[in-house]
């Protein structure tokens, strides 16, 4: 096999199969508290996998649900996905870490303080997913929006990756002197006003967070439909995408291919990942006797928009490789069950994914090494030091 993909997984609470709270054996007391969550990316950590994604929402209702009558049958509240990857991040050696944020109703200044703060507490391992928010739940949260269309949201998270990575760019790499004898800590000439003024926010000033490791961290969107898409080919480093099989991906990759001709400025590729519900057990029949538990425990068939998955390890391996011949970059799996399936991906299926050399093999530390992407210049550095050739930094 000559091409060869990384693995990312998608934490999602109890799991992304809605009755997955009510497995047995996971008390939904330990949704809220950091053993529930360290040791599931740890033992991902220790496998291997690329990165983790952490789901997070402004609602305490899912997307799909009615919000002026949360469903008592279904799992509500979570805690912050930025907040919940920092204290990861000192507790985890080589798994990326890229929690999610809403566009909508976060200020880009934040979001950018907070991902280079993770980038630090990582030593380089940070990335962010952006969503769009515009339901009406999350517009009620917050009480100082009008309802939005698609394309005007998408324009929005746009705007807020420009401008994030522009942030993360305002310090140069020696802006810090820390000369004790002279009294000089930074050369404010190397610290930039970024003076963004967009459709919908304008920024005047620096991040108040130095140049963290990575120099610019991960990007990352989820695009279902040619909106997104082409939101992700302007200004993602990684998307994903749901193929149910694998001629969608062979056609989103070719959509994704003509968006980037026509948007990208990056001189790097954009990454794909495909996303993968998966359930694992040791034999098919089991596999699948597990779904249907769940199933009848929701009251509904489970269906979502990525392909689900229910199968053994070896079986699920297979959809794996068939989706890596079409040419995407990896595969990010939603665990039906958490933390039953992590456990499965970690053990059973990423060695079987390693033995048979499906999986990238990489020795780098940071995560945008991993994906094979260099560590950029600030943009408002000298030409001579755009110039030079970008090494990846760890900040110890």
């Amino acid at each position: 096999m000559s091409h060869r993909i990384h693995l990312a997984v998608a934490l999602e609470r109890a799991g992304w199969h809605p009755a997955a709270w009510r497995a047995a054996g996971l008390s939904p007391r330990a949704l809220t508290t950091p053993r529930h969550w360290t040791e599931q990316v740890r033992v991902l950590d220790r496998a291997g996998v690329t990165f983790a994604t952490i789901e997070d929402a402004l609602t305490l209702t899912d997307r799909s649900e009615n919000a002026d009558a949360p469903d008592p049958q279904r799992l509500h509240g979570r805690v912050d996905a930025v907040l919940l990857a920092a204290a990861l991040a000192p507790l985890t050696h080589r798994i990326g870490l890229i929690p999610t944020v809403t566009t909508t109703h976060t200020e880009p200044f934040h979001v950018a303080t907070g991902i280079q703060t993770l980038d630090f507490a990582s030593r380089g391992r940070a990335g962010v997913r952006l969503v769009v928010g515009g339901s009406a739940a999350e517009r009620a949260n917050f009480g100082r929006r009008d309802e939005i269309d698609l394309e005007t949201g998408f324009r929005e998270a746009g705007e807020v990756a420009d401008a994030i990575g522009r942030l993360w760019d305002s310090w140069q790499d020696d802006a810090i002197i820390r000369d004790a004898a002279s009294g000089r800590f930074v050369d404010a000439d190397r610290i930039h006003n970024i003076e963004f003024t967009g459709e919908f926010f304008s920024i005047t000033g620096a991040s108040i967070v130095p140049r963290s490791p990575q120099g610019r961290p991960i990007i990352s969107v989820l695009a279902h439909q040619t909106v997104p898409f082409r939101l992700a080919a302007e200004h993602a480093d990684v998307v994903f995408v749901t193929p149910h099989d694998e001629a969608a991906a062979t056609g989103i990759l070719a959509e994704l291919d003509g968006a980037a001709a026509e948007l990208r400025r990056s001189p790097e590729r954009l990454r794909v990942f495909a996303d993968v519900i998966v359930l694992i057990e040791e034999t098919s029949a089991a596999a699948r006797d597990a779904l249907a538990r769940l199933d009848d425990l929701a009251g509904a068939e489970f269906r979502s928009d990525a392909r689900v998955i229910a199968g053994t390890p070896t079986e699920v391996a297979e959809h794996l490789r068939a989706l890596a011949e079409t040419g995407i970059d990896g595969v990010r799996l939603r665990p039906a069950r958490q933390p039953d399936d992590v456990v499965a991906i970690a053990e059973r299926l990423t060695p079987l994914l390693r033995a048979t050399r499906v999986l990238q093999d990489d020795d780098a530390a940071t995560l945008r090494g991993r994906l094979g992407l260099p560590r950029p210049a600030s943009r408002y550095a000298a030409p001579a030091q755009d110039s030079a050739p970008a090494r990846e930094k760890v900040a110890l």
